[in-house]
Protein backbone atom coordinates (compact mmCIF):
# COMPACT_ATOMS: atom_id res chain seq x y z
CA UNK A 1 0.00 0.00 0.00
CA UNK A 2 1.10 3.54 -0.65
CA UNK A 3 1.61 5.88 2.26
CA UNK A 4 -1.83 8.21 2.16
CA UNK A 5 -0.95 11.93 3.22
CA UNK A 6 -3.85 13.77 3.18
CA UNK A 7 -5.07 17.30 2.64
CA UNK A 8 -8.47 16.91 4.90
CA UNK A 9 -11.58 18.99 4.42
CA UNK A 10 -10.45 21.80 6.61
CA UNK A 11 -7.05 21.91 6.00
CA UNK A 12 -3.56 21.54 7.91
CA UNK A 13 -2.75 24.99 7.86
CA UNK A 14 -2.44 27.34 5.24
CA UNK A 15 -0.70 24.61 2.86
CA UNK A 16 -3.58 22.06 3.53
CA UNK A 17 -6.20 25.02 2.68
CA UNK A 18 -4.80 25.79 -0.48
CA UNK A 19 -4.51 22.09 -1.35
CA UNK A 20 -7.80 21.93 -1.12
CA UNK A 21 -8.87 24.87 -2.72
CA UNK A 22 -6.41 24.30 -5.90
CA UNK A 23 -7.50 20.69 -5.81
CA UNK A 24 -11.21 22.30 -6.09
CA UNK A 25 -10.23 23.80 -9.24
CA UNK A 26 -8.80 21.14 -10.93
CA UNK A 27 -11.68 18.88 -10.42
CA UNK A 28 -14.30 21.73 -12.08
CA UNK A 29 -11.64 21.77 -14.99
CA UNK A 30 -12.07 18.01 -15.36
CA UNK A 31 -15.93 17.73 -15.09
CA UNK A 32 -15.49 20.14 -18.23
CA UNK A 33 -15.03 16.97 -20.34
CA UNK A 34 -18.50 15.30 -18.85
CA UNK A 35 -19.18 12.54 -21.58
CA UNK A 36 -16.43 13.57 -23.80
CA UNK A 37 -13.42 11.45 -22.85
CA UNK A 38 -14.37 7.84 -22.76
CA UNK A 39 -12.43 5.37 -22.57
CA UNK A 40 -10.24 7.60 -20.54
CA UNK A 41 -11.22 9.32 -17.11
CA UNK A 42 -11.98 12.88 -16.65
CA UNK A 43 -8.93 14.55 -15.47
CA UNK A 44 -7.63 17.92 -14.42
CA UNK A 45 -4.54 19.88 -13.36
CA UNK A 46 -3.67 23.15 -11.84
CA UNK A 47 0.01 24.03 -11.32
CA UNK A 48 0.98 26.91 -8.89
CA UNK A 49 4.01 28.79 -8.48
CA UNK A 50 4.59 30.79 -4.58
CA UNK A 51 0.29 30.77 -4.68
CA UNK A 52 -0.23 31.80 -8.08
CA UNK A 53 -2.17 29.60 -10.72
CA UNK A 54 0.49 29.45 -13.54
CA UNK A 55 -0.91 26.64 -15.40
CA UNK A 56 -4.12 24.53 -15.66
CA UNK A 57 -5.38 22.27 -18.28
CA UNK A 58 -7.85 19.52 -18.46
CA UNK A 59 -7.91 16.31 -20.78
CA UNK A 60 -10.76 16.99 -23.68
CA UNK A 61 -11.14 13.85 -25.17
CA UNK A 62 -9.83 10.55 -25.96
CA UNK A 63 -6.27 10.64 -27.97
CA UNK A 64 -5.63 14.45 -27.11
CA UNK A 65 -2.93 15.97 -24.50
CA UNK A 66 -3.59 14.83 -20.66
CA UNK A 67 -4.08 17.39 -18.58
CA UNK A 68 -0.77 17.70 -17.11
CA UNK A 69 0.60 18.22 -20.59
CA UNK A 70 -1.60 20.65 -21.45
CA UNK A 71 -0.95 22.23 -18.07
CA UNK A 72 2.73 22.36 -18.29
CA UNK A 73 2.50 24.12 -21.64
CA UNK A 74 0.38 27.09 -20.26
CA UNK A 75 3.03 26.65 -17.77
CA UNK A 76 6.23 27.09 -19.68
CA UNK A 77 9.25 27.92 -17.63
CA UNK A 78 7.19 28.33 -14.64
CA UNK A 79 6.47 25.19 -13.94
CA UNK A 80 10.45 24.52 -12.52
CA UNK A 81 9.79 24.16 -8.60
CA UNK A 82 6.38 24.59 -8.48
CA UNK A 83 3.30 22.07 -6.87
CA UNK A 84 0.84 20.37 -9.14
CA UNK A 85 -2.38 19.35 -8.40
CA UNK A 86 -3.78 17.14 -10.01
CA UNK A 87 -7.24 14.83 -9.81
CA UNK A 88 -6.04 11.19 -10.95
CA UNK A 89 -2.71 9.96 -10.62
CA UNK A 90 -0.08 10.47 -13.30
CA UNK A 91 0.32 7.47 -15.95
CA UNK A 92 3.44 5.96 -16.42
CA UNK A 93 2.42 4.18 -19.81
CA UNK A 94 2.51 4.97 -23.75
CA UNK A 95 -0.62 4.83 -25.06
CA UNK A 96 -2.23 7.10 -27.28
CA UNK A 97 -0.22 10.15 -26.05
CA UNK A 98 3.34 9.75 -23.70
CA UNK A 99 3.19 9.44 -20.32
CA UNK A 100 2.55 11.85 -17.95
CA UNK A 101 4.77 11.46 -15.17
CA UNK A 102 8.01 11.53 -17.25
CA UNK A 103 6.87 14.72 -18.41
CA UNK A 104 6.33 16.34 -14.60
CA UNK A 105 9.98 15.34 -14.23
CA UNK A 106 11.33 16.52 -17.06
CA UNK A 107 9.35 19.98 -16.15
CA UNK A 108 11.12 19.85 -12.78
CA UNK A 109 8.30 20.51 -10.45
CA UNK A 110 8.75 20.11 -6.78
CA UNK A 111 5.45 18.84 -5.48
CA UNK A 112 2.76 16.73 -7.07
CA UNK A 113 -0.83 16.98 -5.16
CA UNK A 114 -2.69 13.79 -6.36
CA UNK A 115 -6.45 13.25 -5.13
CA UNK A 116 -6.65 9.28 -6.03
CA UNK A 117 -4.54 7.05 -7.22
CA UNK A 118 -5.20 5.44 -11.18
CA UNK A 119 -7.35 1.86 -10.24
CA UNK A 120 -5.69 1.04 -14.08
CA UNK A 121 -3.63 -2.06 -13.49
CA UNK A 122 -0.97 -0.23 -15.96
CA UNK A 123 -0.51 2.75 -13.43
CA UNK A 124 -2.33 1.71 -9.83
CA UNK A 125 0.92 3.82 -7.76
CA UNK A 126 3.38 3.37 -10.34
CA UNK A 127 3.31 6.89 -10.93
CA UNK A 128 3.36 7.93 -7.93
CA UNK A 129 6.21 5.92 -6.87
CA UNK A 130 7.85 6.93 -9.78
CA UNK A 131 7.94 10.76 -8.73
CA UNK A 132 9.24 9.68 -5.33
CA UNK A 133 11.90 7.98 -6.61
CA UNK A 134 12.79 10.90 -8.49
CA UNK A 135 12.86 13.12 -4.97
CA UNK A 136 9.75 15.05 -5.86
CA UNK A 137 7.31 15.48 -3.09
CA UNK A 138 3.98 13.98 -3.61
CA UNK A 139 0.87 14.20 -1.44
CA UNK A 140 -2.03 11.72 -2.05
CA UNK A 141 -6.07 11.85 -1.06
CA UNK A 142 -6.51 15.64 -1.50
CA UNK A 143 -10.23 15.73 -2.24
CA UNK A 144 -10.18 11.76 -3.16
CA UNK A 145 -13.67 11.26 -2.56
CA UNK A 146 -14.90 13.97 -4.87
CA UNK A 147 -12.86 12.54 -7.33
CA UNK A 148 -14.30 9.47 -7.14
CA UNK A 149 -17.37 10.60 -7.45
CA UNK A 150 -16.25 12.24 -10.45
CA UNK A 151 -14.53 9.10 -12.05
CA UNK A 152 -17.19 6.73 -10.61
CA UNK A 153 -17.68 5.61 -14.31
CA UNK A 154 -13.67 5.02 -15.35
CA UNK A 155 -13.36 3.49 -11.84
CA UNK A 156 -16.36 0.89 -13.13
CA UNK A 157 -15.07 0.52 -16.33
CA UNK A 158 -11.71 -1.06 -15.14
CA UNK A 159 -12.20 -2.73 -11.65
CA UNK A 160 -15.87 -4.37 -13.06
CA UNK A 161 -15.65 -4.43 -16.29
CA UNK A 162 -18.80 -2.80 -17.02
CA UNK A 163 -20.58 1.18 -17.33
CA UNK A 164 -21.56 2.49 -14.34
CA UNK A 165 -25.46 2.45 -14.75
CA UNK A 166 -27.89 5.41 -14.14
CA UNK A 167 -31.58 5.06 -14.18
CA UNK A 168 -33.73 8.20 -15.07
CA UNK A 169 -37.24 8.60 -14.60
CA UNK A 170 -40.28 10.75 -14.75
CA UNK A 171 -42.54 10.33 -12.22
CA UNK A 172 -45.72 11.87 -10.43
CA UNK A 173 -44.98 11.88 -6.60
CA UNK A 174 -46.99 8.93 -6.48
CA UNK A 175 -44.60 6.94 -8.36
CA UNK A 176 -46.56 6.36 -12.04
CA UNK A 177 -44.69 7.46 -15.43
CA UNK A 178 -47.64 7.75 -17.48
CA UNK A 179 -51.43 7.57 -17.41
CA UNK A 180 -54.03 4.47 -17.34
CA UNK A 181 -53.94 5.41 -21.04
CA UNK A 182 -50.55 5.98 -21.53
CA UNK A 183 -50.01 9.75 -21.79
CA UNK A 184 -46.40 10.08 -20.14
CA UNK A 185 -45.88 14.33 -21.94
CA UNK A 186 -45.40 15.65 -20.21
CA UNK A 187 -45.21 14.93 -16.35
CA UNK A 188 -42.30 16.99 -15.56
CA UNK A 189 -41.69 21.09 -16.63
CA UNK A 190 -39.49 22.16 -18.51
CA UNK A 191 -36.74 22.91 -16.37
CA UNK A 192 -36.57 19.47 -15.08
CA UNK A 193 -36.70 18.27 -18.83
CA UNK A 194 -33.55 21.08 -19.59
CA UNK A 195 -31.61 19.02 -16.80
CA UNK A 196 -32.40 15.33 -18.50
CA UNK A 197 -30.81 16.82 -21.45
CA UNK A 198 -27.87 17.38 -19.24
CA UNK A 199 -27.75 14.13 -18.42
CA UNK A 200 -27.31 12.99 -21.86
CA UNK A 201 -24.95 15.16 -22.56
CA UNK A 202 -22.57 14.10 -19.94
CA UNK A 203 -23.11 10.06 -20.69
CA UNK A 204 -21.25 7.91 -23.11
CA UNK A 205 -24.41 6.18 -23.98
CA UNK A 206 -28.42 6.62 -23.76
CA UNK A 207 -30.33 3.53 -23.45
CA UNK A 208 -33.69 2.46 -23.95
CA UNK A 209 -36.38 -0.44 -24.70
CA UNK A 210 -38.07 -1.49 -28.09
CA UNK A 211 -41.45 -0.92 -25.80
CA UNK A 212 -40.60 2.99 -25.20
CA UNK A 213 -39.63 3.58 -29.00
CA UNK A 214 -43.09 1.49 -29.57
CA UNK A 215 -45.17 4.01 -27.27
CA UNK A 216 -43.35 7.50 -27.19
CA UNK A 217 -41.01 7.11 -30.55
CA UNK A 218 -38.08 9.16 -29.19
CA UNK A 219 -34.92 10.54 -30.71
CA UNK A 220 -32.44 10.46 -27.07
CA UNK A 221 -30.71 12.88 -28.84
CA UNK A 222 -29.56 16.26 -26.59
CA UNK A 223 -31.39 19.48 -27.06
CA UNK A 224 -29.23 21.79 -25.30
CA UNK A 225 -26.92 24.58 -27.49
CA UNK A 226 -23.85 23.15 -26.72
CA UNK A 227 -24.54 19.95 -25.98
CA UNK A 228 -23.33 16.66 -27.30
CA UNK A 229 -25.82 13.94 -29.12
CA UNK A 230 -24.57 10.39 -27.14
CA UNK A 231 -24.67 7.31 -28.53
CA UNK A 232 -27.75 5.84 -28.58
CA UNK A 233 -28.83 2.10 -27.67
CA UNK A 234 -32.19 0.43 -28.30
CA UNK A 235 -32.57 -3.44 -26.23
CA UNK A 236 -34.94 -5.18 -28.91
CA UNK A 237 -35.13 -8.90 -28.50
CA UNK A 238 -37.16 -9.65 -31.70
CA UNK A 239 -36.18 -6.46 -34.00
CA UNK A 240 -39.65 -5.22 -33.72
CA UNK A 241 -37.90 -1.73 -34.46
CA UNK A 242 -39.89 0.26 -37.06
CA UNK A 243 -38.52 1.09 -40.11
CA UNK A 244 -40.52 4.60 -39.64
CA UNK A 245 -38.65 5.08 -35.76
CA UNK A 246 -37.68 8.75 -35.42
CA UNK A 247 -34.60 7.04 -33.72
CA UNK A 248 -33.53 5.75 -37.07
CA UNK A 249 -34.22 8.87 -39.35
CA UNK A 250 -33.06 11.80 -36.59
CA UNK A 251 -31.04 14.03 -37.80
CA UNK A 252 -28.60 13.56 -35.16
CA UNK A 253 -24.62 12.03 -35.93
CA UNK A 254 -24.81 10.22 -32.86
CA UNK A 255 -24.61 6.33 -33.57
CA UNK A 256 -27.73 3.98 -33.01
CA UNK A 257 -26.81 0.74 -31.43
CA UNK A 258 -29.29 -2.15 -31.66
CA UNK A 259 -29.01 -5.24 -29.10
CA UNK A 260 -30.84 -8.21 -30.21
CA UNK A 261 -30.09 -11.68 -29.28
CA UNK A 262 -28.51 -14.38 -30.82
CA UNK A 263 -31.97 -15.77 -31.99
CA UNK A 264 -32.70 -12.92 -33.74
CA UNK A 265 -34.49 -13.10 -37.73
CA UNK A 266 -31.37 -12.69 -39.45
CA UNK A 267 -33.16 -11.23 -42.55
CA UNK A 268 -34.84 -8.50 -40.48
CA UNK A 269 -31.09 -8.10 -38.84
CA UNK A 270 -29.68 -7.26 -42.44
CA UNK A 271 -32.65 -5.04 -43.62
CA UNK A 272 -31.97 -3.24 -40.07
CA UNK A 273 -28.39 -3.02 -41.08
CA UNK A 274 -28.80 -1.25 -44.32
CA UNK A 275 -30.82 1.69 -42.27
CA UNK A 276 -28.23 2.33 -39.91
CA UNK A 277 -26.47 4.64 -41.82
CA UNK A 278 -24.74 7.12 -39.34
CA UNK A 279 -21.16 6.18 -38.99
CA UNK A 280 -20.29 3.82 -35.90
CA UNK A 281 -23.84 2.73 -35.71
CA UNK A 282 -23.86 -0.95 -35.22
CA UNK A 283 -25.83 -4.07 -34.08
CA UNK A 284 -24.99 -6.61 -30.99
CA UNK A 285 -25.67 -9.52 -30.97
CA UNK A 286 -26.23 -10.87 -27.04
CA UNK A 287 -26.94 -13.87 -25.40
CA UNK A 288 -30.56 -15.05 -25.07
CA UNK A 289 -32.03 -15.15 -21.53
CA UNK A 290 -34.55 -18.44 -21.17
CA UNK A 291 -37.11 -16.12 -21.89
CA UNK A 292 -35.35 -15.31 -25.23
CA UNK A 293 -34.84 -11.71 -23.90
CA UNK A 294 -31.58 -9.73 -24.31
CA UNK A 295 -28.89 -10.89 -21.38
CA UNK A 296 -28.38 -7.45 -19.31
CA UNK A 297 -25.23 -8.43 -18.42
CA UNK A 298 -23.62 -9.73 -21.57
CA UNK A 299 -25.10 -6.75 -23.47
CA UNK A 300 -23.17 -4.80 -20.33
CA UNK A 301 -19.76 -6.52 -20.72
CA UNK A 302 -20.12 -5.79 -24.63
CA UNK A 303 -20.51 -2.29 -24.17
CA UNK A 304 -17.65 -1.78 -22.08
CA UNK A 305 -15.71 -4.19 -24.47
CA UNK A 306 -16.65 -1.04 -27.17
CA UNK A 307 -15.44 1.25 -24.72
CA UNK A 308 -18.76 2.69 -23.05
CA UNK A 309 -18.10 4.02 -19.67
CA UNK A 310 -21.57 5.22 -18.57
CA UNK A 311 -24.81 4.58 -19.83
CA UNK A 312 -28.01 6.29 -19.05
CA UNK A 313 -30.93 4.24 -18.52
CA UNK A 314 -34.02 5.88 -19.76
CA UNK A 315 -36.74 3.37 -20.27
CA UNK A 316 -40.21 1.79 -19.49
CA UNK A 317 -40.87 -0.57 -16.32
CA UNK A 318 -39.76 -4.07 -18.04
CA UNK A 319 -36.96 -3.03 -18.62
CA UNK A 320 -36.16 -0.79 -15.24
CA UNK A 321 -37.05 -3.96 -13.09
CA UNK A 322 -34.83 -6.23 -15.34
CA UNK A 323 -32.04 -4.32 -14.77
CA UNK A 324 -32.81 -3.46 -10.81
CA UNK A 325 -33.43 -7.10 -10.67
CA UNK A 326 -30.00 -8.06 -12.03
CA UNK A 327 -28.76 -5.49 -9.66
CA UNK A 328 -27.16 -3.54 -13.15
CA UNK A 329 -28.14 -0.37 -11.50
CA UNK A 330 -25.56 1.62 -9.86
CA UNK A 331 -27.89 5.50 -9.77
CA UNK A 332 -30.87 6.75 -9.85
CA UNK A 333 -31.71 10.28 -11.09
CA UNK A 334 -35.37 10.36 -10.95
CA UNK A 335 -37.79 13.59 -11.33
CA UNK A 336 -40.52 14.28 -9.54
CA UNK A 337 -43.56 16.07 -10.55
CA UNK A 338 -46.29 17.84 -8.06
CA UNK A 339 -48.91 15.24 -9.46
CA UNK A 340 -50.79 12.32 -8.27
CA UNK A 341 -52.15 9.85 -11.09
CA UNK A 342 -52.90 6.76 -9.26
CA UNK A 343 -55.14 3.93 -10.66
CA UNK A 344 -54.26 0.53 -11.09
CA UNK A 345 -53.34 0.62 -14.65
CA UNK A 346 -51.08 3.53 -14.70
CA UNK A 347 -47.67 2.67 -15.44
CA UNK A 348 -45.23 2.55 -12.55
CA UNK A 349 -41.49 2.99 -12.49
CA UNK A 350 -41.37 -1.19 -12.12
CA UNK A 351 -43.29 -3.84 -14.08
CA UNK A 352 -44.07 -5.98 -10.55
CA UNK A 353 -43.24 -5.39 -7.21
CA UNK A 354 -41.55 -6.95 -4.39
CA UNK A 355 -42.74 -9.84 -1.57
CA UNK A 356 -40.87 -8.18 1.62
CA UNK A 357 -39.58 -4.63 2.57
CA UNK A 358 -36.38 -6.93 2.61
CA UNK A 359 -36.01 -7.69 -0.77
CA UNK A 360 -36.17 -4.00 -1.86
CA UNK A 361 -33.48 -1.90 -3.20
CA UNK A 362 -32.79 1.19 -1.13
CA UNK A 363 -30.85 4.78 -2.65
CA UNK A 364 -28.63 5.96 -0.25
CA UNK A 365 -26.21 9.28 -0.55
CA UNK A 366 -29.51 11.07 -2.12
CA UNK A 367 -29.20 14.50 -3.06
CA UNK A 368 -32.69 16.71 -3.37
CA UNK A 369 -32.68 19.74 -5.91
CA UNK A 370 -35.39 21.70 -6.92
CA UNK A 371 -36.16 22.06 -10.37
CA UNK A 372 -39.40 24.67 -10.95
CA UNK A 373 -41.72 22.64 -9.75
CA UNK A 374 -40.17 19.71 -9.87
CA UNK A 375 -37.36 17.87 -7.85
CA UNK A 376 -34.84 15.65 -8.74
CA UNK A 377 -33.68 12.78 -6.44
CA UNK A 378 -30.45 11.49 -6.94
CA UNK A 379 -28.66 8.77 -5.40
CA UNK A 380 -26.82 5.20 -5.32
CA UNK A 381 -28.47 1.71 -5.44
CA UNK A 382 -27.89 -0.50 -2.95
CA UNK A 383 -28.82 -4.29 -3.30
CA UNK A 384 -30.04 -6.94 -0.54
CA UNK A 385 -26.90 -9.20 0.75
CA UNK A 386 -26.19 -12.02 -1.98
CA UNK A 387 -28.89 -14.90 -1.76
CA UNK A 388 -31.54 -12.55 -1.77
CA UNK A 389 -32.65 -11.28 -4.73
CA UNK A 390 -34.38 -7.50 -4.75
CA UNK A 391 -37.24 -7.93 -7.41
CA UNK A 392 -39.07 -11.71 -8.00
CA UNK A 393 -37.74 -13.61 -11.31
Amino acid sequence: MLPLATCGRGGRGVRGSDDHHHMRQALRLAARAAGRVHPNPMVGCVIVQQGEVVGQGWHHRAGAAHAEVEALRHAGDRARGATVYVTLEPCVHYGRTPPCAPALLAAAVARVVVAMIDPNPMVAGQGVAALRAAGVEVTLGCCQQEAEQLNAAFVSWVTRGRPLVTLKAALSLDGKMATESGESRWITGSAARQWAHRLRDRHDLVMTGIGTVLSDDPRLNCRLSAGRDPIRLVVDSQLRLPDHAAILSSSTTAPLWLASTEQADRDRWSLLQQQMTVNGSRLISCRATAAGRVDLADLLVQLAAAGITSVLCETGSCLSGALLAQQLVDRVALFLAPRLVGGHAAIGLLASGVARLVQTPWIQDMEMRPLGDDVLVMGSVCYPAEGEPCLPA
